[in-house]
């Protein structure tokens, strides 16, 4: 597919798909005509960079997993030590979230109970 039709269905835009063809996270074959002709199963790996991203997964962690990808089956071990670790980051961060949370939760309690006291 075109890569029009491809910015539209991963809702990233033309311009961050040439950016991840630069940085190698895309390597869209061509057609006749020499235009980008991306394939269906991109999409998908395109659905995964984003969330990798989403999670806050450094860009060149997903460089280095794209590279490990590129190589098959034999840095199986190495891509999933690479999401062990992101998850293990990931994790600690939403600790550390849920941590504010409960605190942001607390201080809503006391301006509660310091209302209903002032009769507001």
């Amino acid at each position: 597919m075109r890569i029009q039709t491809f910015a539209a269905l991963t809702g990233l835009s033309v311009h961050t798909l040439r950016y991840y063809e630069k940085i190698g996270l895309l390597h869209p074959g061509r057609n006749a005509s020499g235009h980008r002709d991306y394939r269906e199963n991109e999409v998908e790996w395109i659905s995964f960079i984003k969330r990798l991203k989403e999670t806050g997964m450094p860009l060149e962690a997903i460089q280095r997993y794209a590279r490990l990808r590129s190589q098959g089956n034999s840095t199986l071990a190495e891509r999933r030590m690479l999401l062990a670790h992101h998850a293990d980051r990931l994790a600690q961060r939403l600790a550390e979230q849920q941590a504010h949370l409960i605190q942001l939760e607390a201080k809503m309690a006391w301006y509660d109970g310091e209302l209903l006291k002032n009769g507001a």
